[in-house]
């Protein structure tokens, strides 16, 4: 999951074009790119778009971003695009891990009449997009099966906030959203999932872009949101190991199973202790998923 193109779920040709983009994860989504008097046609397009395209062998990972427990649309959203075989739901507003188990619930329900297998659909949690969902960041271990990861949304957080924005004059997340951002990479690594970066919104700065998805990956973070297919090629860049990482990963590794007693190892003069061996086996991981 490097890059997870977001596309409204009644966008039409771009839906196709977000399939073409390169992008690892496409989200089809029924949630703020989607009006209340456009939410049901979205939903069939939705479920007739999953319907035609889940059993293709070269495509991407399909998803779909539902509307929160709090709105009251999650039955209808989840009733009509399960059938279709998703993927995963990206669940926005995802207040701690009682509330994925809600959504388990409600996922299960849906599988058993779409005769699906329980399980079928997994979840990618968005664990701090409320001032509530901050403090329950930590919650999500051992909650479900289904969690593969988890984000977050500085938008729908300032908005709650009540904040004139989310960003200083030089692009920069202000304070309250980088302490945000950080809970968003304990919570995950709490719940040992991965953690994936918001979006940028600046779509057309393509530089501004590289550098804040390089801070992201330098902190921890796997993959990105994006909201425009010209982001995808950067995104993927970052987020794919170059050859030299991996052939230090291998090396790392390779050094300790030399010294498998040893606390720390040296290589080319610089000392590499146990945190960086499992550094190491991560990336490479990674690489093999």
């Amino acid at each position: 999951m490097r890059s997870l193109l977001f596309v409204p779920a009644d966008a039409g040709a771009k839906l196709d074009k977000a399939m073409a983009s390169g992008a690892d994860v496409v989200i089809i989504d029924l949630e703020d790119s989607i009006t209340p008097e456009r939410k049901p046609a979205a939903r069939q397009a939705a479920r007739e778009y999953l319907k035609a395209h889940s059993a293709k062998a070269e495509r991407p990972r399909m998803f779909v971003r539902i509307n929160g427990l709090d709105t009251g649309m999650t039955d209808a959203d989840l009733e009509a695009i399960v059938p279709g075989k998703p993927d995963a739901v990206l669940f926005p507003k995802a207040e701690g891990g009682a509330s994925v188990v809600h959504l388990d619930a409600k996922l299960s329900a849906q599988e058993a009449i779409a005769g699906l297998a329980e399980g079928t659909v997994k979840v990618l949690a968005q664990n701090v997009e409320s001032a509530a969902g901050l403090f329950l960041a930590g919650t999500f271990k051992d909650t479900s099966k289904r969690l593969i990861g988890m984000t977050w949304g500085p938008e729908d957080l300032s908005a709650e906030l009540g904040a004139e924005s989310n960003r200083d004059d030089n692009g920069f997340l202000t304070e309250p959203y980088r302490l945000a951002r950080s809970i968003c990479l304990f919570g995950a690594a709490a719940a040992k999932m991965p953690a994936i970066e918001t979006v940028y919104v600046d779509f057309r700065n393509s530089e501004g872009l590289r550098q804040d998805t390089v801070a992201a990956r330098r902190d921890g973070f796997v993959g990105r949101l994006a909201i425009h297919p010209a982001q995808v090629p950067v995104i993927n860049e970052v987020f794919t190991p170059s050859t030299e990482q991996i052939e230090k990963a291998k090396a790392v590794i390779a050094a300790f199973a030399a010294n498998p007693r040893a606390g720390a190892v040296g290589i080319d003069g610089k000392m590499f202790d146990r945190p960086h061996l499992v550094r190491a086996q991560a990336l490479l991981a990674r690489i093999a998923k």
